[in-house]
């Protein structure tokens, strides 16, 4: 196990290495820039170059590229060219926004998936299995904007009731920062239960044909100890695969969820820092989810061993 471990620790390298360059050039192939940007809206006068200058932009690209990875490699992810405070700051500060709802979007999509999936799987082909797919199916197709901007009209319609508009942390209000982020944490969880309730119904399908599944019915087990003790352990296998995979998803793909309830994470920051050409932003959100996705897998990989004992890491 720990000579495996290591090996993957050896790829994390060469993969942000990887991930690092193909942000650093796409982003400086987008339309405008942010010297140009900075002149016209933030009043910036003098000479175009010499800003170009004090930003570093006026050197060649490798260059550009080398001496951000050798500052990252310090833990340095530079300083924003908006805000003027350094990234990692920035980052630490909008993490704990982005990780909450993430938590609470996969507590909602698991509260919800798993169950449907298991009854959905014992009970197959009924009425309930049926209501179950169908709804997964509408998970799947319904953009969670589209939904999120629906609940936020028709409540406002009907009940003349907006969520609050300005984020409370949590240290300070549980209550009310627990009313900001519940709703698009139970929208972000729907979508999410979808594809988690099918791959659910699906392992946990093929584990009741297994042939020690049929011994322990015809040793007299209760249904609810045949599932819980010999089909869970083995069917969770692929599903904790999802659930990682949508977790490290969560982190960045909330961006449009927390536009549209105005949350201060990172999601949100990283749309900004889009629109401003803010360079080491973005640079600095996508290595840091990049890492955090590289970490889970590996940690999901380890939970194998625990999950199934057959399994070995040579």
């Amino acid at each position: 196990m720990s000579r495996y471990v290591l090996r993957r620790l050896m790829l994390l390298l060469p993969t942000l290495a990887l991930v690092t360059l193909l942000v650093f050039s796409i982003i400086r192939l987008l339309p405008g820039d942010i010297v140009t940007l900075m002149m016209s809206e933030q009043g910036y006068a003098g000479d175009k170059a010499k800003l170009e200058q004090m930003l570093g932009l006026d050197q060649p690209f490798y260059r550009q590229y080398v001496t951000y990875i050798g500052k990252a490699l310090r833990g340095d992810l530079g300083v924003s060219l908006w805000t003027k405070e350094p990234v990692l700051d920035e980052i630490l500060r909008r993490l704990p926004v982005s990780l909450e709802l993430a938590v609470l979007a996969m507590f909602f999509g698991l509260l919800i998936a798993v169950p449907a999936g298991i009854f959905a799987a014992v009970r197959q082909d009924t009425w309930l299995d049926y209501l179950f797919r169908t709804s997964a199916i509408g998970g799947l197709s319904v953009p969670g904007f589209w939904m999120a901007t629906i609940v936020i009209v028709s409540a406002s319609i009907w009940w003349q009731w907006v969520p609050p508009m300005r984020y409370t942390p949590l240290a300070r209000d549980p209550v009310r920062n627990l009313s900001q982020l519940l709703l698009p944490a139970i929208i972000l969880g729907f979508a999410l239960s979808a594809s988690v309730m099918r791959m659910t119904r699906s392992m946990v399908l093929e584990v009741l044909r297994e042939d020690y599944i049929r011994t322990a019915w015809a040793k007299g087990l209760s249904e609810s100890v045949v599932i819980a003790r010999h089909v869970l352990k083995n069917a969770m296998i692929p599903v904790v695969t999802v659930m990682g995979l949508q977790l490290s998803a969560l982190l960045g793909g909330t961006v449009i969820m927390e536009s549209i309830f105005v949350l201060p994470g990172m999601g949100k920051f990283l749309l900004d820092a889009i629109t401003w050409r803010d360079y080491p932003v973005i640079q600095g959100i996508n290595l840091f989810l990049a890492t955090s996705v590289i970490v889970l897998n590996l940690v999901i990989d380890v939970v194998y061993g625990f999950l199934d004992p057959r399994i070995r890491f040579g």
